[in-house]
């Protein structure tokens, strides 16, 4: 059954005048040709503290998602399979922790910085990057900003991206703005994207929907990859 263009999580926080202004955006939605996944921080720190309100892990684990982070882990592992199974390249996108490089000349966003443990940004067990995967690693919060990212994406032959991961408001949209700015047509998985708050969430979903990706149900996504063709991890 195909969906309504605004058949997503924020339909509760939009308004009908808003939908209305919005309309000029509406079109059909898909998965681009020779896509790959990209996966953007899904370090342990966003998991923090358990899937318990993110309200009450603040005063220890400041950057965790809580309950949003753990409830998108399922759907993201059906995607990551789906991915793989499909043969498309998989790109893990995270912050530069290395410690050959200046890791104090930049960081994603102004939030406050707090202890960081010794696997604070190791990749959650469940994603953890395989053999032929890539790894590209960001000082601020767009995927692409001072990185060899479209350079990676120009060598594979990928013109299309799909996305799942964290903060949608944050580093999940600086790197889909700037993709579109690139010229890849993205998707955004819905149920693989979380924050720290469902507003900021679902409005940040909505205006990238709107202006510069597909927002896609994970079961739509899913659908459509069991018939997806890919590029070759070695092009």
């Amino acid at each position: 059954m195909k969906r309504a263009f605004e058949d997503h999580c924020w339909q509760d926080v939009v308004t009908p005048e808003t939908l209305a202004i919005y309309k000029a955006y509406e079109r059909e939605t898909y998965i681009g040709k020779n896509p790959a996944l990209v996966l953007i921080d899904l370090y342990n720190s966003a998991y923090e503290g358990g899937p318990r309100p993110v309200l009450e892990l603040q005063d220890q684990y400041q950057a965790s998602c809580g309950e949003y982070a753990w409830a998108a882990i399922p759907p993201t592992q059906a995607l990551v399979e789906a991915c793989r199974k499909s043969g498309m390249p998989v790109i893990h996108v995270t912050v530069e922790t290395r410690p050959q490089t200046d890791i104090s000349g930049g960081k994603p966003t102004q939030r406050q910085r707090r202890h960081i443990g010794p696997d604070t940004f190791e990749t959650k067990d469940e994603f953890k990057p395989q053999a032929g995967d890539l790894i590209v690693y960001k000082r601020r919060a767009s995927g692409f900003f001072g990185t060899p990212l479209a350079t990676h994406l120009i060598r594979l032959g990928v013109q299309s991206l799909i996305f799942a991961g964290e903060t949608t408001s944050g580093c999940v949209r600086a790197t889909v703005v700037d993709a579109y700015s690139h010229g890849f047509h993205s998707v955004i998985a819905e149920e693989c994207c979380f924050d720290r708050a469902l507003l900021p969430h679902k409005m940040a979903l909505f205006d990238m929907h709107h202006k510069y990706a597909d927002v896609m149900h994970i079961e739509d996504l899913l659908a459509g990859l069991s018939g997806t063709k890919s590029v070759s991890k070695a092009a």
